[in-house]
């Protein structure tokens, strides 16, 4: 019989009466702050501003009118979202008690589960250096089982070719031909080189970044004479954690590699929620649900009904 931390059945029990049971409370079942969906019927156009995406703007009307438009369309009831599920060396890392990858799959069953007690369906894109495994869209508790089960027989593999995020990326953009909304889990230790199959992508759906990170990855505890394994490459490095500059330098770092990513997600209008193996998960679902409402609701200078959006977009 499998143990409790490789049982999806009891993952997904877990998470159901710990996590989903407190967020029905909170958000109250309000969980359209969480998804969006994707409609096809213009209900209005208004006056473009900052935080809009420029994928909506109506360029013919803004000609006419001489001022940036966007449009916003009635929302389908129905979503389609994929799971792009980064399963490198890199995520096994982690507390005693916690790690990335458990934080993943625990993430992974909540937002699965939550999009498809409301009818909708998801899939699943495993990858770890290259795309290991793809998992079509269906809806229903039994296929968020599946996805759990699936990720968890995934073998964890000792060595992988470096991360590139540009693979499953591009892949997605190959294989997913309908307006979906994607996911993608990872800890963005990532090569290089990945953001244009990412902004290829954000052209065609709405994609939300999910971090699963560890303090440590930030900053170092002093702790004395360690050796730091690169857990991908297997290289090593000697290091005494008692010596302030290079402490100091690893945050420098680590607060580079974060300021990139965030100039990058937010360049291309992404949201980002992040994980923490010593976090809350439901206080960040939460918090990411209020930011995301905000952002709808932010007021606009201008704008125009349906029917008089309808006789302009012509």
């Amino acid at each position: 019989m499998p143990s409790p931390a490789r049982d999806p059945e009891r993952l997904l029990q877990r998470l159901e009466w710990t996590v989903i049971r407190r967020l029905d409370g909170l958000l109250q079942g309000n969980y359209r702050t969480l998804f969006r969906g994707f409609g096809t019927e213009l209900a209005e156009l208004r006056e473009y501003v900052l935080t809009d995406d420029v994928r909506y703007i109506d360029w013919y009307v803004t000609a006419r009118l001489q001022t940036p438009y966007v449009r916003q369309y009635v929302e389908d009831r129905e979503i389609t979202a994929w799971f792009l599920l980064d399963l490198s060396p890199s995520l096994d890392f982690g507390t005693v008690t916690v790690q990335k990858r458990t934080l993943l799959a625990d993430c992974v069953g909540v937002l699965a589960r939550l999009l498809t007690r409301h009818g909708n369906r998801v899939g699943a894109l495993f990858f770890a250096g290259q795309v290991e495994r793809f998992i079509p869209a269906q809806s229903g508790r039994n296929h968020v089982l599946r996805i759990l089960e699936d990720l968890m027989a995934q073998p964890r593999l000792l060595r992988a070719p470096l991360t590139d995020l540009s693979s499953p990326l591009t892949t997605a953009l190959r294989t997913i031909r309908r307006r979906s909304l994607i996911f993608l889990v990872s800890d963005f230790i990532s090569a290089p080189g990945w953001e244009k199959p990412l902004a290829l992508l954000t052209q065609r759906h709405e994609l939300l970044a999910v971090r699963v990170t560890d303090p440590r990855e930030r900053e170092l505890p002093d702790i004395g004479p360690i050796v730091l394994e690169d857990s991908e490459t297997g290289e090593q490095l000697f290091v005494d954690t008692h010596d302030r500059s290079f402490r100091k330098r690893f945050a420098d770092a680590a607060a580079l590699r974060e300021a990139r990513l965030q100039e990058m997600l937010v360049r291309r209008g992404i949201d980002l929620l992040s994980l923490s193996t010593e976090g809350d998960m439901v206080g960040e679902l939460i918090r990411f649900a209020q930011m995301r409402r905000e952002k709808k609701k932010l007021p606009t200078r201008q704008s125009l009904p349906r029917a008089a959006a309808v006789a302009a977009a012509g």
